[in-house]
């Protein structure tokens, strides 16, 4: 049977998506709980991982198990198993043919920015931070130039593994909601720091340093290194993930279990 969940995670308490040496991670700490229901060893796959410090609303994963467990059993008895810093949403059934990964249509992520002129304090490392006065309006305008399939090798960090640079973003937005700043970028998938390098070069549209149309050329030009700063991941958020109907999945986070919701 394999089972796919949504994660909901704080990025501060781990050391990004993937499992390696340095401890914790959420998938080391994710796979040890959902073990520990399904009475052996359990491996997830995730539609996209996440570095450091970066947060999640609705991570996607899968796994195979053997062990049948209703899915309230696989939500409360994997959150009994896991530190408050991640739980899961929900869970479902899904067939052999899906996969977390492969079979998403699309990402959605959300850069959230604090602007004003002294730091923060509850919400320190929950959002970016920018002293200056934001022009959101311009930083909008200057954002749509990335619509669209485009090379976006202008805005790839060193390190990125994907075979190339062509990605489609279906939508971007930036919106200001009183002291805060949300870019929110939604494609086929991502590039390697691809949201933090577009919120990085937006920015100084932002504080008036470039003008509305210098996004554009940095596209056009595929040159990382004409681009802004990469944005540090506080204030990173991965949103949702997208799948065909035919999978019935939620894109984010429900509010109540199917056939729960008090009246």
């Amino acid at each position: 049977m394999r089972i796919a969940l949504g994660i909901e995670y704080d990025g501060r308490a781990f050391y990004g998506w993937q499992t390696q040496r340095q401890e914790p991670t959420v998938q080391a700490t994710l796979e040890r709980a959902l073990s520990k229901v399904a009475n052996h060893p359990v491996s997830v796959i995730c539609a996209g991982r996440t570095d450091t410090g970066v947060h999640a609303r609705c991570q996607v994963v899968h796994f195979d198990t053997n062990s049948e467990r209703q899915a309230r059993s696989w939500i409360l008895g994997a959150n009994a198993n896991l530190p408050s810093t991640v739980c899961v949403l929900w869970a479902q059934p899904v067939p052999e043919e899906f996969h977390a990964r492969f079979t998403a249509l699309g990402r959605r992520y959300c850069y959230r920015l604090l602007n004003r002129w002294v730091r923060p304090a509850v919400d320190a490392g929950l959002v970016s931070w920018e002293r200056q006065h934001l022009d959101a309006d311009a930083m909008n305008e200057a954002a749509q130039a990335l619509v669209g399939e485009h090379d976006f090798s202008a805005f790839r960090s060193a390190g990125c593994r994907a075979n190339h640079p062509v990605r489609t973003i279906r939508e971007i937005s930036v919106r200001r909601e009183g002291e805060h700043v949300d870019i929110e970028v939604a494609a086929n998938a991502f590039l390697y720091h691809m949201v933090r390098n577009i919120a990085g070069t937006l920015l100084p549209v932002g504080r008036g340093e470039r003008p509305v149309d210098w996004v554009a050329e940095v596209l056009h030009g595929k040159d990382r290194t004409r681009a802004g700063v990469t944005a540090m991941p506080d204030g990173l958020y991965f949103m949702s993930v997208r799948y065909p109907a035919e999978f019935g999945l939620p894109e984010g986070v429900p509010t109540w279990p199917q056939g729960s919701r008090p009246e």
